[in-house]
């Protein structure tokens, strides 16, 4: 009997690559999304890639007999929740909006999960690590105090999860994940940020398509090689299956213990700026940037060491950085009608 898994946040940037990852790997996917933060574009274009309507409920997760609801109608092995605010910098100006999103949106989703015996993902980040003492990080490396309130919550809904696990005989998994980017292949799923992007990617391909009129690079003066701040910038579908191999491993018990944490990265640092100029090299066009001051809560410098996610989910990131930035490109293309 093929087994069920909802995905919260379901039509935004991840949780739509996750759908369709999920789905092409034998599951029946059940999408959920308040819509608060996107529209329907990712979700004709997940049901156009798989040739089909996927179920979809709209919900807010924060409603939590909306969720209860949820979760009675239909019978959920696992969850995958992505229903929350990310955006590092919108969080240290709006901190009450985003501890009341995140935090509650996900005590609901633990508590109907509990009820339900339903296995748990939680979408978690790199954020979570702070500014690290060494790099790179494992899921060893000690979690500093949070930049931001965005991390904060991650940080907070990693010990929710734990503590559920211990407490009510749960099972979960904590993937802490670097910089997503990059688009499907199809080009018809992609990130698609509603007003002006707080993520890297978009900000380029805006600005490349003419959207935008000049890209911000936030800082040249930091302790690094070319003074701009070093991510582990990881493919989104790459990320995507490794939300499938965790999933799996809950569903087929094959767990080393109740809750399990793991980094999903390249394990390969890549500065801003070289990001900038790998963009315009692979899609052979000129970027107008300008550097500019510092941005609140940025940290300088961290990549993951995905060892232990290569190992115990044998998963592996195995899209190059030329083909992540060709992608981003072609799907902001599709959107302007330019494919």
């Amino acid at each position: 009997m093929k087994k069920t898994v909802l995905v919260s946040g379901g039509a935004g940037f991840i949780g739509s690559h996750v759908t369709v990852e999920l789905t092409q790997a034998g599951y029946d996917v059940v999408i959920a999304d308040n819509m608060s933060n996107c529209d329907e574009t990712n979700y004709k274009g997940v049901c156009a890639i798989l040739g089909r309507q996927l179920p979809f409920e709209k919900i807010d997760f924060c409603d939590s007999a909306a969720v209860e609801a949820l979760f009675s109608r239909y019978t959920i092995d696992a969850v995958i929740h992505f229903a929350a605010y990310k955006a590092v910098g919108e969080s240290v100006d709006e901190p009450l909006m985003y501890y009341k999103n995140n935090l509650d949106s996900f005590l609901n989703v633990l508590e109907a999960a509990r009820k339900h015996g339903t296995h748990v993902l939680f979408s978690s980040s790199a954020t979570v690590y702070g500014e690290p003492e060494k790099t790179p990080v494992t899921e060893e490396s000690p979690r500093q105090e949070a930049t931001s309130p965005y991390g904060n919550t991650k940080q907070m809904c990693e010990d929710f999860l734990r503590d559920c696990v211990k407490a009510y005989g749960m099972h979960g998994i904590a993937l802490r994940y670097f910089n997503p980017i990059g688009a499907h292949p199809s080009a018809l799923i992609g990130e698609l940020p509603r007003g002006v992007p707080n993520n890297l990617v978009p900000f380029i391909t805006q600005t490349a398509i003419g959207k935008r009129e000049c890209l911000s690079i936030f800082g040249n003066d930091y302790p690094t090689p070319d003074g701009t701040c070093l991510r582990d910038y990881i493919d989104i579908v790459d990320l995507a299956r490794a939300h499938v191999c965790a999933v799996t491993r809950m569903i087929e018990e094959r767990m080393d213990k109740p809750y399990e944490i793991f980094n999903i990265g390249t394990g390969r640092p890549l500065s801003v700026l070289e990001l900038v100029t790998s963009f315009e090299k692979v899609n052979n066009l000129k970027l107008n940037y300008r550097i500019a001051p510092r941005r609140p809560g940025d940290v300088v410098a961290i990549w993951a060491d995905p060892t232990l996610a290569n190992e115990k989910l044998g998963w592996k990131a195995t899209r190059t950085i030329e083909e992540t930035l060709a992608s981003a490109w072609a799907w902001e293309k599709h959107l302007a009608g330019r494919a």
